[in-house]
């Protein structure tokens, strides 16, 4: 069987080519390998691609895609790209959506124009679908649309697919026109919900080996928890982490997290008052990276990379649903 030549944009750290390339244990389960071979990979994060092309055997380039020259990039089956979410959250609305950042997908679209693969995967923030009441949100649709493409779009929540982690994020997969094929989401694995027919949600203890962490640096200090203490009732205080749930989404600056944010912490001794921070290890974990991929750069680099990533097993799911509707469609006569 031949490998799918694939496009990967905005790669970041690695997390969506780990998941659509496949073969790596989580949790005791085995993703097995998928036919994509990713024959291109950008982005303009030089940290983030070191730690890609420390964790795969094929390269990435520091490049913004907006540089990128059609005419060198190799032939693509698929096209996948996580684009810039910071201007469409919803956690800061003070942002400007049409910032040089939101103006990106339409660099997507140019790739698709121009290279037209047979599919694509993009994803995006929740926000992106309510930001302006959702104009901007058609406004992507619209976009890639009219590169020729049939879409279907959907809001996908990591806790649905064993991952431990209220993480939800819209997915857009386009097939080519000519094809004649609708993409259909895969099923949830998990579910919170009991009568459905799904396994539950995978708690935060089976990534947590322990509450107390050997390592001081961890730790909030006294002056930190008075602070919490002495803010705003209306402010998000001490949002710490049950352990027999998911645990809220791992952000991109962990580093810097406070007691006073909206970013998840550990509560290890209630009657001592002694909250600490995840370490990055414990953050990829929740964001489903095997322990064997390594973050390089500083300890903040490994946050802001890891909070960045599209969850690998989420992206395995999304991707191996593509491969049997798309690839392995016999009748199309892509793959014998």
């Amino acid at each position: 069987m031949r490998k799918i030549k694939t496009g990967s944009f905005f790669c970041g750290c690695g997390g969506s080519d780990l998941g659509l390339i496949g073969g790596f244990k989580y949790l005791n389960k085995k993703y097995k390998k998928l036919p994509f071979h990713v024959n291109y990979a950008v982005d303009i994060d030089k940290k983030a691609v070191e730690t890609y092309n420390h964790n795969f055997k094929h390269n990435a380039i520091v490049k913004s895609i907006s540089e990128c020259k059609h005419k060198d990039m190799p032939e693509m089956d698929l096209v996948i790209g996580g684009f810039p979410c910071q201007s469409f959250s919803t956690v800061n609305p003070t942002k400007n959506p049409f910032d040089e950042r939101g103006q990106l997908y339409k660099e997507l679209a140019k790739v698709l124009k121009e290279k037209k693969p047979k599919a694509f995967i993009a994803e995006n923030v929740k926000g992106l679908m309510v930001l302006k009441k959702g104009s901007i949100f058609k406004r992507v649709l619209t976009e890639f649309k009219k590169q020729g493409y049939e879409l279907n779009y959907k809001l996908l929540h990591s806790a649905d697919f064993g991952i431990p982690q209220k993480r939800q994020r819209v997915f857009i997969v386009g097939i080519r026109n000519d094809l004649n094929i609708k993409y259909e989401f895969p099923k949830n694995t998990h579910s919170n919900d009991n009568e459905l027919n799904t396994k539950g949600w995978v708690p935060l203890s089976t990534v947590i080996d322990s509450l107390v962490h050997k390592n001081d640096k961890y730790y909030f200090s006294k002056k930190a928890v008075e602070g919490m203490k002495k803010a705003k009732n209306n402010m998000k205080r001490g949002l710490y982490q049950d352990l027999n749930k998911p645990c809220l989404t791992i952000t991109s600056h962990l580093a810097k997290v406070s007691l006073n944010s909206r970013d998840p912490v550990l509560l290890v001794k209630p009657e001592e008052e002694l909250y600490r921070r995840f370490s990055p290890r414990e953050a990829a974990r929740i964001q489903s990276f095997p322990d064997e991929f390594e973050f390089l750069g500083s300890q903040g680099d490994a946050y802001r990379q890891i909070g960045n990533a599209i969850p690998p097993v989420l992206m395995w799911h999304v991707a191996k649903a593509l491969n049997e509707q798309v690839f392995q469609n016999t009748s199309l006569g892509i793959i014998n």
